[in-house]
């Protein structure tokens, strides 16, 4: 690979140029993210960016996203403090420059339930105020900032609101693990049961929207089937009406009609993005733009009339191209890629494979080489996804373009607990922490060695979050089949893991209880899952990166183990950042880790990697 360029940290892992353009209500203005003095801040400029000009001034950890609220007037943004999730709903005026913290209370987590046309100078937000666990709503009048409680919560962990900006949907966790979605018809009505679900179809089954009537409520539900299919429920009766839905594949996301509130498309996420359209007023639109570009499109902001909207286009081996749509004349007007600079180096292309676990269980992943050398004998890297709720995709990822181009194989795999491929899928990993999901991983490894493809000599486990977890089971479990392993905010113990939780995931602890474990009456399964069992297992060498402010995996998780590692005298490295929390918002602090990491995988590995 000595032909291929590095590419620099900084222009992988340092803040982009501009990202994240949002179409003003009115159509005339875009606003994106872009850094301002280092620090990424809320740009604003015309609708072809002109006069552009920084709207706030963060010098700390950076605002990474923004919206408008539909006066038109103010951008809305939230800021945590060194990463701890007390998160606060901040409102600038872009006339005037003032920015103003709309929710100024220490120690609580604010989030944006609502936003409306028809209510334009309003936002409901939620507050744990009164109690840590559960969020209340409160009505924010943006000309004055006044905040009016209107939704007590008696136990829901998600709201749905209607055409009315009115609280009229709840999700409400039960014992088992099982959630019951409840509505009533008015804000002075009794709640009552729509669907009552199991455990098996909590994660793939929830509230949409309301339809413009209110009469009907659009949801997810896995009920019945495996993945989870779009539905509309009659309130007054039940009944079920599929809207749409794939054996396999769980509903990615949905776009609704901003005024009459109907479906007009459904999305998979197979391989790629699959859009499909409902709403034939839209299929000309859809089928122009996905012609436009390679990538995956994705349909963003629009104006209050929805005639300009922001569309992204996310590739494999180059940055996100932004463009501004207009649906009267069907043109579209390129905006800005988000890394330009990443066009001047060579990357490396994603593509997706399907393994067979040893139990027979087909899962699907993503392989990316490096470019310019034969695919066989390669140093490797298992790149494992956090969550595990959550799964990889094919697109842009700066960590799978870094170490595509310091020389390394990097295999990701979706393993059994991954969301996305339908209940089934999912709950093959109920309480196999440690157990099958680990041999999932270790199936792809083997698949890639059998295949030629990599060094079995030369294989790293890294990962954040329960990929960190992954990387410290490798390490503790099956230290023979990896080389060094990384971990990033890692849980190592997972009883004090769930004893642990923010307040505010108490009311779904028992999805952690039925999918993980339950310390209160199964210690010594949790003990026996946890990498901590098994430090003196440990034969290969260590990096580890926790947040001081980590309010989900806390910093005693990489402590209580670094300690043993220092104890026993096991080949370690450790990093732990003062000002972050469950990962890295500030570049310079993405630059110590990955210049760490890279130097550490060159040691145990034989990569590259920039001075």
């Amino acid at each position: 690979m000595t032909d291929v360029p590095l590419i620099p940290r900084s222009v992988l892992f340092g803040n982009p140029e501009r990202t994240g353009p949002r179409i003003s209500p009115d159509g005339k203005r875009i606003a994106w993210i872009a850094p301002d003095e280092g620090v990424l801040n809320v740009w604003i400029g015309d609708r072809d960016l002109g006069g552009a000009r920084a709207i706030t001034a963060d010098r700390d950890r950076g605002i990474r996203t923004a919206a408008w609220a539909h006066d038109g007037r103010h951008l809305l943004y939230v800021q945590d403090e060194g990463g701890d999730e007390n998160w606060r709903v901040h409102g600038v005026d872009f006339e005037t420059g003032e920015d103003r913290d709309l929710t100024p209370f220490e120690d609580v987590q604010a989030r944006v339930v609502g936003l409306d046309k028809r209510f334009p100078d309003d936002v409901l937000v939620g507050l744990n105020r009164d109690n840590p666990q559960l969020h209340d709503v409160y009505r924010l009048h943006l000309p004055t900032g006044e905040l009016t409680k209107v939704f007590s919560n008696p136990g829901f962990v998600d709201m749905t609101i209607d055409a009315e900006f009115r609280v009229r949907g709840g999700i409400s966790p039960q014992p088992d693990g099982g959630m019951s979605i409840m509505v009533r018809d008015d804000e002075d009505a009794d709640w009552r049961t729509l669907l009552d679900v199991g455990q098996e179809d909590a994660l793939a089954t929830g509230p949409v929207a309301f339809s413009l009537d209110g009469r009907e409520l659009i949801a997810m539900s896995s009920v019945g089937a495996n993945a989870g299919r779009l539905v509309r429920f009659d309130i007054a009766t039940g009944e079920e009406t599929l809207i749409a839905g794939d054996e396999k594949y769980d509903v990615a996301d949905v776009r609704l009609h901003p005024d009459t509130r109907e479906v007009q498309t459904v999305s998979f996420l197979r391989e790629r993005v699959h859009h499909e359209v409902l709403d034939d007023s839209i299929a000309d639109d859809i089928a122009r733009l996905e012609s436009l570009e390679r990538g995956d499109l994705s349909v963003g902001s629009h104006d209050d009339a929805d005639e300009t909207w922001i569309v992204a286009y996310t590739s494999d081996d180059g940055p996100t191209r932004f463009h501004r749509y207009d649906r009267a004349s069907g043109s579209a007007t390129f905006l800005f890629e988000d890394r330009p600079e990443l066009g001047c180096y060579e990357l490396a292309q994603t593509e997706p494979f399907t393994v067979t676990a040893r139990d027979g269980l087909e899962m699907h992943g993503y392989l990316t080489s490096p470019p310019g050398v034969e695919r066989a004998d390669l140093p490797s890297v298992l790149l494992v996804h956090g969550g595990p709720w959550h799964r990889d995709t094919w697109g842009f990822h700066p960590e799978v373009q870094w170490l595509a181009n310091r020389g390394y194989l990097v295999i990701q795999v979706n393993f059994r607990g991954s969301t996305g491929y339908g209940k089934a899928f999912l709950g093959a990993g109920d309480r196999e922490w440690g157990a099958k999901m680990h041999d999932d991983l270790l199936d792809t490894v083997a698949w890639s060695v059998e295949q030629g493809y990599a060094d079995p000599d030369r294989v790293a486990i890294y990962g954040g979050s329960y990929g960190g977890y992954a990387a410290l089971v490798g390490a503790t479990f099956t230290p023979e089949w990896f080389a060094c392993a990384v971990d990033i905010v890692g849980p190592s113990n997972l009883k004090t893991l769930i004893e642990s939780v923010p307040p505010y995931w108490e009311p779904m602890i028992a999805q952690f209880h039925t999918r993980v474990g339950n310390p209160e009456v199964e210690p010594e399964f949790m003990w026996e899952r946890s990498p901590l069992s098994r430090v003196e297992s440990i034969s290969i060498p260590l990096l580890i990166a926790q947040g001081a402010n980590d309010p989900r995996v806390k910093q005693a998780e990489s402590e209580q183990i670094v300690a043993e590692l220092r104890e026993k005298g096991i080949d370690h490295e450790y990093l732990l950042f003062e000002d972050e929390g469950h990962g890295f918002a500030k570049p310079e602090n993405r630059m110590r880790f990955y210049a760490a990491a890279e130097e550490f995988l060159t040691r145990h590995l034989g990569g590259r990697h920039e001075p």
